[in-house]
């Protein structure tokens, strides 16, 4: 692809996001009171974080630690694991560590926008800005590291939602470990880790009003898509804040948001 492609290709994802947001600002009806919402504290680094699923950056120790403590959909006494969830932030990037307990590890998704949510994943929805709206953008990533990268708007018609599924940047780094076999239940595994390095130039200036920097609050929400068969698509959601009605709603509730807040 040439460069006048790319800078068209750049200007069109922009451009649609540009329309959301419009879109987010007429939708009063879903920002709650900031003072309702479970917070995250979000440390800064002042040392290089290499996203390889690897925690031996000793930044990472002292980060906020908190375990996803509601489960949905439920059914055998394997089916809830733990998860071990931290942030971190620097002048360039965000930074997100996933560790998952996982005595099956199981994927089969390997293309980009397909559908790792069946998948073991792990799941991160921001919405650049205090107050939950009517968009937040969306990183799925399978323990193959295939991507489903989306811009989610809610209530787009007749109460749907809507994937945007344009929203592509390139730049985001993610690292996988799997402690286990893949794929192969004839063994019990240990589990797998994730860590993303999300740069500023992945939200294509959403984050204008609120920049990465201390003091500035996102709404947010992590979880994790649990799988232990081979076959079929059954799966079991884990969340770090609690989302309502999830058989009717699923996850995708920026009402139920809770906040992450950048701190030094």
């Amino acid at each position: 692809m040439n460069s006048k492609n790319l800078v068209f290709k750049f200007y069109k994802i922009a451009l649609i996001f540009c329309v959301l947001v419009s879109y987010i600002s007429c939708k009063k009806e879903y920002k709650l009171s900031l003072d309702d919402r479970p917070l995250f504290k979000v440390k800064k680094t002042d040392r290089a974080i290499v996203a390889d699923g690897k925690m031996d950056e000793t930044d990472w120790t002292k980060s906020e630690v908190r375990t996803f403590d509601y489960t949905y959909k439920a059914e055998k006494p394997d089916d809830t694991q733990k998860t071990t969830f931290r942030m971190l932030w620097d002048d360039e990037n965000l930074y997100l560590f996933f560790e998952c307990e996982d005595k099956y590890i199981t994927a089969r998704e390997t293309k980009r926008d397909g559908m790792p949510f069946y998948d073991d994943c792990a799941e991160i929805f921001l919405t650049p800005a205090p107050n939950s709206s009517n968009a937040h953008i969306c990183f799925e990533v399978n323990v193959l590291k295939a991507v489903n990268d989306i811009v989610y708007v809610n209530d787009f018609t007749q109460g749907l939602g809507l994937p945007v599924k344009g929203y592509n940047p390139n730049d985001v780094k993610i690292g996988v470990q799997i402690n286990g076999t893949l794929n192969d239940n004839s063994d019990i595994d240990k589990g797998w880790t994730m860590e993303f390095a999300i740069p500023k130039e992945a939200f294509l200036g959403a984050d204008r009003h609120y920049p990465i920097k201390a003091g500035t609050q996102w709404a947010f929400l992590a979880l994790r898509q649990g799988r232990n068969e081979i076959e079929g698509e059954r799966r079991v959601t884990s969340t770090i804040f609690p989302v309502d009605n999830f058989i009717e709603k699923d996850v995708h509730q920026p009402n139920m948001f809770g906040l992450m807040e950048f701190v030094k």
